[in-house]
């Protein structure tokens, strides 16, 4: 081949190689840079003379945009989740999300209570509806507001009500004293004492089917008082077995009361040989004193938790804050509960010097304190600590009976030590004031944070 047809054939390569160069779309033109490379000049120029918005300030607007919704989404927006961490070399794609509009906690929060905002009849009832799922004033604050207060009368300010203007909130109504339980936390106590006369002008089987029939006429009067007024449980039917449970550990706590003592002194010594016969100087000695004055402290019991519910209402409509009204309520809860306290030392030196018997002071008022604490926090919606409490002290005194009898087996006397160590040391009575002392104890302090929150004293029927 000569060297003119070799120029001829690179000349006609090159024409084809120019002319496919030279087609429009192939053409190295300046455009948007599609990977993560920065910005050369040709790009640049493309920007400068590219139609329509510019790019980077749409960039800029968006991130502004995004950073606004951000700031008024606020503690809404820290509670989503972070986005994961693209893979190195990868782009970030902008999602649908990040260009929603600002999200409205307190519109949130409405959606997750509706029924609670929509069945109160005024913030008050909000405020403890939300106070008992956990809300404080500073979960409070996360919704740009001071306290829960506040936060509730926003929540039903936005609850619609058939286009009907909204009243100011009244006052939570102050509960009413009523003749009819007022007569029924008297009956326990009459029908005590009439019992207790009875037996001490009875003997033999008439003493005994008296002492059934006022057992039986106190057990139906005290149900019947702890059914109607302040010591009435009205937030809802509890459950069976919760019922159940804390009726038998008060049956047994009072019987212990009633006979406890000397059936323990009875088992030290070697007995019981017989059967009680009621009487405080028999072989099995009973205490009627303490038990009679336990039953005329329900009329005591029953004022206490009325001043109580009426002084809560009042500072839970005077109060603009949880700390305020928990501030409040402490001094309210341990007043009525030492002038339950004083009330029931009093009843227990009248019965003391009317009967001629002795008294143990200590165990007696440390029963009724536990019995009083135990009905506090059943009728202001806390049942479960009561019946643990009960449990444990009925548990305490019914170990005292049988480690000593089981200590009668051979080579197992080591069990009566602990329970002959603190007889020896305060008597049989020392038992269940031990056992109830602590357990009273244990539901004062449990009370003292529980009875001072708003939603213990919201009305009944409120929606927790």
């Amino acid at each position: 081949m000569s060297v003119g047809q070799d120029r001829e054939e690179l000349s006609g390569r090159g024409g084809t190689d120019r002319c496919a160069v030279s087609e429009p779309g192939d053409l190295d033109r300046p455009g948007m840079p599609s990977g993560a490379d920065a910005w050369d000049a040709p790009s640049g120029e493309w920007l400068a003379a590219a139609p329509g918005p510019n790019p980077l300030v749409a960039t800029s607007a968006e991130a502004g945009a995004i950073a606004g919704t951000e700031a008024e989404a606020g503690p809404a927006a820290d509670a989503l989740p972070a986005p994961a961490d693209p893979e190195p070399g990868k782009r970030r794609v902008p999602g649908p999300h990040s260009r929603r509009g600002a999200v409205d906690p307190v519109k949130t929060l409405l959606h997750r209570h509706r029924e609670l905002c929509e069945r109160a009849v005024d913030p008050l009832e909000i405020a403890a509806g939300l106070e008992a799922h956990g809300l404080t004033d500073r979960t409070a604050a996360r919704f740009r507001h001071r306290d829960v207060f506040s936060l509730a009368e926003e929540l039903y300010a936005r609850v619609p009500r058939d286009g009907d203007p909204r009243q100011e909130p009244e006052p939570l109504p102050a509960p009413r004293v009523r003749t009819g339980w007022v007569l029924l936390t008297v009956l326990p106590g009459a029908l005590g004492a009439a019992t207790v006369t009875a037996l001490r002008l009875t003997d033999g089987h008439t003493r005994l089917l008296v002492a059934l029939g006022g057992v039986l006429g106190a057990a139906l009067a005290t149900r019947a008082a702890l059914r109607h007024g302040p010591l009435a449980d009205r937030s809802g039917t509890p459950s069976w077995r919760t019922a159940s449970a804390a009726r038998a550990w008060t049956l047994w706590l009072l019987g212990y009361a009633l006979l406890g003592d000397g059936l323990l002194h009875a088992v030290l010594t070697g007995g019981p040989d017989t059967a009680p016969t009621g009487t405080p100087d028999g072989p099995w000695p009973t205490a009627t004193a303490p038990v009679l004055a336990l039953l005329l402290a329900c009329a005591p019991a029953a004022w206490c938790a009325h001043l109580l519910t009426a002084g809560a209402r009042r500072r839970l409509a005077g109060s603009r804050g949880l700390e305020d009204f928990s501030s409040a309520a402490k001094p309210l809860l341990l007043g009525t509960f030492a002038l339950f306290l004083g009330a029931l030392t009093t009843l227990l030196l009248l019965c003391g010097t009317t009967l001629r018997e002795p008294v143990p002071y200590p165990r007696s008022v440390a029963l009724g304190a536990l019995l009083l604490l135990a009905r506090l926090l059943t009728v202001h919606r806390h049942r479960h600590a009561p019946v643990l409490a009960l449990g444990a002290a009925a548990a305490v005194e019914a170990a005292a009976l049988a480690l000593p009898t089981a200590a009668r087996l051979p080579g197992c006397a080591f069990l009566a030590t602990p329970v002959e160590t603190l007889v020896n040391a305060g008597g049989p009575a020392a038992v269940p004031a031990l056992a109830c002392g602590t357990a009273a104890l244990a539901l004062l302090l449990h009370a003292v944070r529980a009875l001072t929150q708003a939603s213990a004293h919201a009305p009944a029927g409120a929606p927790e």
